[in-house]
């Protein structure tokens, strides 16, 4: 055999090698066999034994140690979680929710404007809107047939390519109001076809807070791009890093992600940011609850966006506190403020009842309440991750199908858990706050808070998952005067304000009570700018002096899917 040949000291082991043993150097035997590994070398500098303990006679492959070896505890393991892909079909592309008999009101709910040349009208009707005609076909698809206040006002104020923060009460139709103006202007500027290039350059990115969010605002994006060339991703943890990438490799003209996934793949050079045109926050003020400023503002200021008077740039959520307002004087160029209806406030299609219930009593008044509604859609929210699992169990060895939803699930199980309360699989959902922000799940007839959050404004987006597209709700609050009592003023004035009845123990408590509870309609529904303007109807209230926006086309938006 050629280690064996005496013509080995000429020959080859890399060119030049010799028969010496690889650890010791020394001639004779070969480096398994070596005698003298412990103090040997190999050319690495390795010493020998085991790879994994490090002791002599056995290789890494048959260690007897390797179930003792310590574990890093903060080494995570690796996520191969692929998701199912999307429908195709036209049919599943353009499932929407059915507006209800309430969608007419929206007419009725006023609009402030506020900033530099305001317009002076909205638009009244899709065939208003100076949006590509592939886009309007999309919208009549969809069976939209009229736009509603907030798409009424951001559509032609984006088509008039105006930096924008708007502000809308949950369900109003947010993500159409900026992916139908933002599609249509890509379409005009062009799109570049980029499939399979390395460094993948989009027009359009849209940021989030959460996965399922994002996700969501994606499946927006298919519909209204269908059968045009403009092709969006989304990104977001919790699945296989390669699987995305390979997905962004086909073409990315529009980048749907939250911000930890969105800037790792920007740091491994796979999503390059100098050709970006429009940049969207949604739900700005929970990415910055959630810890997101500095990854915003490294996203703005450190990767090679283009600086904010060579983008447009857009801002939506449900409310607007004044943190979120200077943010957007830092990364906005000359905006213009749009708020909707009382910003703050809950949907007056949705029917609120408040129980006074001791932390005890909950799982019994539960119980009784879901028996009472055995065929309706329930979302039931809890405070805290392991109580969620722990009132799914309950419920479903109570015969009652509940499956849940919190932070610390994998990925798989989230989209697994949201699938079978979509379909009604499991018609109830236990979740934490990971669900109540900006997500759109259809049917949702009833919203139990088993525990009041830390925040009203939290308690405004929990109950925001009924009563949607103009459709009737009930939400069902379980109050512990012990752990809720500095909520009890802030819940009052929601009752109140929603045409809600009042349970007299509670205004009581209210009475008696200084806390706010966090955001109660002041400071997070107005410009902190001022110089607004109020419209209704599509005409002018206010008595600002009014100019006509430059540029602009008009607009038009769909009554979206994902309401938020």
């Amino acid at each position: 055999m050629s280690r064996d040949c005496p013509q080995g000291g000429g020959g080859g082991r890399g060119g030049g090698g010799s028969n010496a043993c690889f650890k010791c150097g020394e001639e004779g035997h070969m480096s398994r066999d070596c005698p003298n590994s412990a103090g040997g070398g190999n050319s690495e500098g390795r010493k020998g034994g085991c790879f994994k303990c490090g002791e002599d006679g056995h290789m890494a492959r048959d260690c007897p140690n390797a179930a003792n070896m310590p574990v890093d505890p903060d080494k995570k393991p690796a996520v191969s979680y692929i998701p199912p892909p999307p429908p195709e079909d036209e049919e599943h592309i353009f499932q929407t929710m059915q507006k209800g008999i309430n969608f007419d009101k929206y007419d009725k709910i006023s609009v402030e404007v506020s900033g530099n040349n305001k317009p002076s009208h909205g638009i009244a009707s899709f065939e208003e809107a100076d949006l590509e005609e592939c886009f309007k076909e999309n919208v009549r698809k969809a069976n939209y047939d009229k736009p509603t206040p907030i798409q009424k006002w951001a559509i032609p104020i984006i088509l008039a390519q105006r930096d924008l923060m708007a502000c809308a009460q949950t369900g109003s139709g947010k993500t159409a109001a900026f992916l139908l103006p933002v599609l249509s202007q890509m379409l005009r500027n062009g799109i570049e076809g980029s499939s399979f290039t390395e460094v993948q350059e989009p027009q359009a990115i849209i940021v989030g807070p959460t996965r399922e969010l994002v996700s969501q605002i994606h499946t927006e994006a298919r519909k209204f791009s269908y059968n045009t060339i403009v092709r969006p991703v989304v990104v977001y943890g919790g699945v296989q890093t390669f699987h995305q990438l390979s997905d962004i490799a086909k073409g990315a003209h529009m980048v749907v992600g939250t911000p930890g996934r969105l800037l790792d793949f920007i740091g491994r050079g796979k999503i390059g940011l100098k050709k970006v045109k429009f940049l969207i926050l949604d739900e700005a003020d929970r990415m910055l609850d959630l810890g997101f400023k500095d990854d915003i503002r490294k996203l703005m200021n450190e990767l090679g966006m283009p600086p904010k008077n060579e983008r447009q740039t857009l801002m939506f959520s449900a409310t607007f506190p004044e943190e979120v307002q200077m943010l957007a004087k830092e990364l906005l160029n000359d905006y213009l403020f749009i708020t909707v209806g009382r910003v703050g406030s809950a949907n007056t299609d949705i029917e609120q009842f408040v129980y006074n219930v001791a932390q005890f009593d909950k799982r019994q008044k539960l119980i009784d309440l879901l028996n009472q509604c055995p065929n309706e859609r329930v979302l039931v929210f809890v405070e805290q991750k392991r109580n969620a699992d722990f009132l799914a169990s309950f419920l479903s060895q109570s015969e009652l199908p509940t499956t849940s939803i919190h932070g610390d699930r994998e990925q798989r199980e989230r989209e697994i858990a949201l699938g079978d309360f979509k379909s009604g699989r499991k018609p109830i959902l236990v979740a934490t706050s990971v669900a109540a922000r900006g997500l759109d799940i259809p049917g949702v007839m009833h919203v139990v808070n088993y525990d009041m959050p830390k925040e009203i404004d939290e308690y405004v987006h929990r109950i925001g998952r009924t009563g949607r597209c103009g459709n009737t709700g009930k939400a069902t609050t379980f109050f512990n005067p012990d752990n809720d009592s500095s909520l009890a003023r802030a819940l009052a004035k929601i009752l109140t304000d929603a045409q809600q009845e009042l349970p007299s123990w509670l205004e009581d408590l209210a009475q008696g009570s200084y806390g706010s509870g966090g955001f109660t309609g002041t400071g997070g529904s107005s410009d902190i700018r001022g110089g607004s303007s109020r419209f209704n109807d599509g005409g002018f209230e206010g008595h600002d002096d009014m100019s006509t926006m430059g540029g602009s086309g008009g607009g038009g938006g769909g009554g979206d899917d994902a309401w938020d």
